[in-house]
């Protein structure tokens, strides 16, 4: 029998790299969008730019999982009041919450490992 920590850590891991291939192909198709209808100043320039990019699919990445947390929140809250909720749906909502804020812990574990090797490097 495995583990299901060890279980859930590689699922998360080929999640998060699901995620990770689903955000280039948007960035990329949103750049071609952009570079077709001729937008342009600075609309134009922010998606080019690596860091914006990142920067953005990261943060809409984090707003997911919060928008997830919240409504798992709320549905666990409607439930425990009485109202009629259906319990799967309040156990189903609250596990998308919980392995999004597992993926994103990862996410962020791996960025701080890249950043200390980077510091660690000789100049």
């Amino acid at each position: 029998m495995t583990s299901p920590v060890g279980s859930a850590g590689a699922m998360g891991v080929d999640r998060v790299m699901a995620l990770r291939s689903q955000i280039l192909e948007r960035n990329a198709a949103l750049q071609r969008a952009n570079s077709s209808t001729g937008v342009s100043g600075t609309e134009a320039a922010k998606p080019a730019t690596g860091a914006a990019s990142f920067t953005d699919a990261f943060e809409g990445a984090l707003k997911n999982v919060n928008d997830s947390q919240a409504k798992a929140g709320e549905l666990s809250a409607a439930y425990e009041r009485g109202e009629t909720v259906d319990i799967a749906k309040v156990m189903l909502a609250r596990q998308k919450a919980s392995v999004g804020f597992e993926a994103t812990l990862q996410v962020r574990n791996k960025l701080l490992s890249a950043y200390k090797d980077i510091m660690s490097m000789p100049v």
